[in-house]
């Protein structure tokens, strides 16, 4: 037997006209192993964006619905956790894997063969329920409200990796993190700062310059009518930043090794800017420059998060709240694509 539900998806790529509302079955119980969540609350990423134009390497079975962070609802959280859970209310890590690999049970689940992103290549949380594996049930992070706590997983995870594990970022040493309105920018620096690191900022906007100092940054860099490796190094007495966060790829990846000081290391997870820079070696190793890429991070990385959040030391930024429907799905779509929010989009019910 099973039971249809209302959900959010497309039967064809495109832009955002192509969101619908659908009618989807679920079995009648959630599958052993999987827990069924009420959908709260579902933030945007930009990989919704890239899946609902359509990937090359990605084939989907359609009518396929997004949404990789969600924060939602489990009536039985409590029971199955003996107390581990704040209620029922519940955040969901974005990535699934097999649970029996040596990564998955190394604790590096995002490297397992089997990986998946909820609303990638399976589906995510555009909708009234989704069942997941219960592995990927987490603690609700203190008072937080719905649309605050979907805000947190994907954009915190991968910049916690990004910072903490891979670029192995000290206090004391001086990070750059470019595109400061965006989600994972916004979780880096405040990542950074709690680490004691000084950070430095670009954007094109002076408005989320200024927002983002108000989260703890120290410099802003408006890279529209500022060369940010000139500026970087002027602000380093010459010397370059320890660390560079970047999203991007393209041009900035290329100028950004040369805003690193000798030793430095640049950290990326995306190339929304272009996937092929071009880089000059010598730099790389002459100066002995450290490039490390990143993607998500494990489901232990989001659980010194939660608490980092529930202490006060890391808060998520919320732009824009839209309704839970096909309509404000493609509004919030077409929000994210313009590139002017601070912060993430959320779709909530």
């Amino acid at each position: 037997m099973t039971t249809k539900i209302r959900a959010i998806g497309f039967r064809s790529h495109g832009g955002p006209e192509v969101l619908e509302e659908l009618d989807l079955e679920l079995p009648a119980a959630p599958p052993a192993g999987t827990v069924r969540i009420r959908v709260l609350a579902v933030a945007l990423n930009h990989l919704d964006l890239w899946v609902r134009r359509g990937l090359p390497s990605l084939k989907l079975p359609l009518p396929h619905r997004l949404g990789s962070d969600i924060a939602g609802g489990d009536r039985r959280a409590r029971r199955r956790r003996r107390g581990a859970l704040t209620g029922t209310r519940v955040v969901l890590a974005p990535g699934t894997s097999c649970g029996v690999c040596e990564a998955c049970l190394g604790g590096r689940d995002n490297f397992c063969r089997r990986y998946h992103i909820l609303g990638e290549s399976t589906h995510g949380g555009y909708g009234d329920f989704l069942d997941v594996p219960a592995a990927n049930v987490l603690p609700w992070p203190g008072t937080l409200s719905p649309v605050e706590a979907a805000a947190i997983p994907l954009t915190f995870q991968t910049a916690w990796q990004m910072v903490v594990e891979r670029a192995a970022l000290r206090a004391g040493e001086t990070m750059l993190v470019h595109a400061a309105g965006a989600g994972v920018s916004v979780a880096a620096i405040q990542i950074g700062k709690m680490l004691g690191a000084r950070v430095i900022v670009t954007s094109t906007r002076e408005d989320k310059l200024a927002r983002a100092k108000e989260l703890g940054a120290d410099e802003g860099i408006h890279s529209t009518t500022q060369d940010f490796v000139a500026e970087s190094r002027r602000l380093t007495g010459k010397a370059g930043v320890d660390v560079v966060v970047e999203h991007l790829g393209g041009e900035v990846f290329e100028k950004s090794l040369l805003a690193l000081r000798n030793g430095g290391r640049l950290v990326t997870c995306g190339a929304t800017a272009g996937p092929r820079p071009t880089v000059d070696l010598r730099h790389v190793f002459f100066r002995q420059l450290s490039v490390l890429g990143s993607t998500m991070g494990s489901k232990a990385a989001l659980y010194p998060v939660l608490r980092a959040v529930e202490q006060g030391k890391l808060r998520p930024v919320v732009a824009e709240v839209f309704p839970m429907t096909a309509e404000g799905a493609r509004a919030a779509h077409t929000r994210l694509e313009a590139g002017t929010a601070f912060g993430k989009l959320v779709l909530a019910h």
